[in-house]
């Protein structure tokens, strides 16, 4: 059975303490910088910490870790941070890595000086009709402002869907997106998705931090008969919508 990380605890907290350490020595080994979102290298780090604890790699958290012994993790080339793909691709080509937390200072000056504008900018009117809100339901890729909109509709019984968060017990604890129906942690995946198994021809909305790891499980759900799957596109880290902690 997969141990549960309290987020509390002395041993998390030193493990954090040694993760927030070897961030800054990457950031100085490569020259680069974090995120200008808080919220991104918190969410990061903390999984940074805990798949160190679990499975003794800090795996990048994101990603699902296949490979239920070492050897098997080892042979799946899971993504150990800081990852070849990252260094050698998605940074120079994007100006982060896929989890966000390294940067280029460039589009680290530039995300930051974009986030401030929409901050001031940035407006949007929910309000969907039924009929909007049906099709909005059946699009694979939703955004924050998306899913907030039929979060609404679903209050509003226009329409239905079952919102699930696949990230851990303990990133759920720290702040999990409010009308979230169940928790189906990607690290028990197979197990924890029987117990949604009669759900297969409701609509579903699946998020995580990013949108990485739901992505896989979407494709994972879809592969065992769910009819229809929704993926919150850049995870819980887009929405702006009301969250709660524990």
């Amino acid at each position: 059975m997969m141990q549960q990380i309290d987020m509390n605890s002395p041993e998390f907290q030193a493990e954090l303490e040694k993760t927030w350490r070897f961030v800054e020595k990457v950031n100085s080994q490569f020259n680069l910088v974090q995120n200008p979102n808080d919220e991104v290298n918190e969410g990061v780090a903390m999984g940074l910490a805990r798949n160190r604890m679990i499975y003794g790699k800090r795996y990048c958290p994101c990603f699902m870790v296949i490979g239920e012994t070492p050897e098997e993790q080892k042979a799946a080339d899971n993504r150990i941070c800081p990852c070849k793909p990252a260094l050698e691709k998605e940074i120079p080509e994007d100006g982060l890595c896929h989890c966000g937390i390294f940067c280029t200072a460039e589009y680290a000056e530039a995300q930051k000086t974009k986030d401030e504008i929409e901050e001031i900018v940035h407006q949007h009117s929910k309000g969907l009709t039924h009929e909007q809100a049906e099709v909005l339901l059946k699009q694979e890729q939703l955004d924050g402002d998306e899913l907030e909109a039929l979060l609404e509709a679903r209050e509003l019984k226009m329409i239905d869907f079952e919102l699930i968060d696949v990230r851990e017990y303990m990133e759920y604890q720290m702040g999990h997106i409010v009308g979230t129906d169940a928790l189906v942690p990607t690290t028990q995946f197979y197990a924890k998705i029987e117990e949604i198994s009669d759900k297969k021809k409701t609509p579903i909305i699946v998020y995580c931090h990013t949108g990485s790891r739901s992505f896989q499980v979407q494709h994972a759900m879809k592969s065992l008969g769910f009819e229809q799957v929704s993926n919150l596109q850049y995870g819980i880290i887009s929405f702006n919508g009301e969250t709660q902690r524990g």
